[in-house]
């Protein structure tokens, strides 16, 4: 019995011998995204999978939150190590401004911007609105109260010398916003989204629309005073109706970081993902939009300095 239970050690050690010898452990880490229903947890998935796939002994889980302003904190607390968020939200919780005033988040870095999420403001045909400076008086949806888009509409209203006061404010939702213009509760709506997005389109096939510009002096004036703005065109064609381009800003989707992780970590996993966009835009079509040149702009939150170790490296970055 006895020479049964000391064979059976002996088993027992060296199985954990040959465990010990094996490759190291795998590092766990979390991405947050957004709502399983939304573009930041499929695109968080294809992210994951390239970092599972590309970097030794990783396992990065995609998990499902709230989106931007949860995440923030998420990272913040670390709770999760990544995190997509809309940049200026970033830049707001890193600042404690806006939605953050007063309670600024420590723990933030940034890897780089993703894609596009542009403020699209549309009307309807009927309104008589060509400019933003039209919207003086008008019934516009600002989106949700509190929400990103509210401060979008905010910042570009500011910038034609236009506040709140000076339209009649409504807070809400994309597909409300949508369905208050095809029934004509309201003249105007503000949606910060990807293009296209389906409140729009589901609006430019029942009722039609048109789109307003942020274009010229104007549009440098906002992107001059605040840093995560970038200038886009939304295509002629992307709306049923819409044959012109329209001039447009717009905040980007951003990959942001734990700043405490070490640079090495952080190294890898930006080299992979950059290093295999096609295998991004495979997975997802928001992946074709992603580039190592464009990601270094929109970006008013530090960089990580594994981020930057890569894109110095590359020579997006000075």
């Amino acid at each position: 019995m006895k020479k049964s239970f000391v064979k059976a050690l002996a088993l027992l050690a060296v199985a954990f011998a040959l465990v010990g010898c094996g490759k190291p452990a795998k590092k766990n880490y979390i991405l947050a995204t957004g709502g399983t229903s939304g573009t930041y947890y499929p695109f968080g998935g294809a992210i994951a999978n390239i970092w599972n796939t590309k970097v030794d002994n990783m396992n990065v889980t995609a998990q499902a939150t709230g989106a931007s302003a949860e995440n923030l904190r998420l990272i913040s607390k670390g709770d999760a190590e990544y995190g997509i968020v809309q940049n200026d939200v970033m830049d707001y919780a890193f600042n404690g401004t806006d939605m953050f005033s007063g309670n600024a988040l420590p723990n933030l870095a940034v890897i780089g911007t993703l894609y596009p999420e542009v403020v699209q403001i549309a009307a309807s045909k009927e309104s008589g609105i060509k400019t933003i400076y039209d919207l003086k008086g008008k019934r516009v949806s600002i989106g949700d109260a509190g929400s990103g888009v509210e401060f979008n509409a905010k910042q570009i209203l500011e910038g034609y010398g236009l506040t709140f006061d000076d339209i009649k404010k409504n807070n809400l939702s994309f597909k409300e916003s949508a369905e208050g213009i095809q029934n004509g509760t309201l003249d105007a709506c503000f949606i910060t989204a990807g293009v296209p997005n389906s409140a729009l389109q589901e609006l430019a096939f029942t009722a039609g629309l048109i789109l307003i510009p942020v274009n010229g002096p104007e549009a440098d004036k906002i992107c001059s005073k605040y840093g995560f703005y970038t200038k886009t065109t939304i295509p002629g064609g992307t709306y049923q109706g819409t044959e012109d381009d329209t001039e447009a800003l717009a905040i980007k989707a951003t990959l942001a970081v734990n700043a405490k992780l070490d640079t090495d970590t952080v190294y890898a996993m930006t080299k992979a993902l950059f290093e295999n966009l096609d295998t991004l835009g495979q997975a997802h079509a928001k992946g074709k939009e992603v580039t190592a040149k464009a990601a270094v702009t929109g970006i008013s939150v530090p960089f990580h300095p594994g981020a930057e170790k890569y894109f110095k490296e590359i020579g997006v970055l000075n």
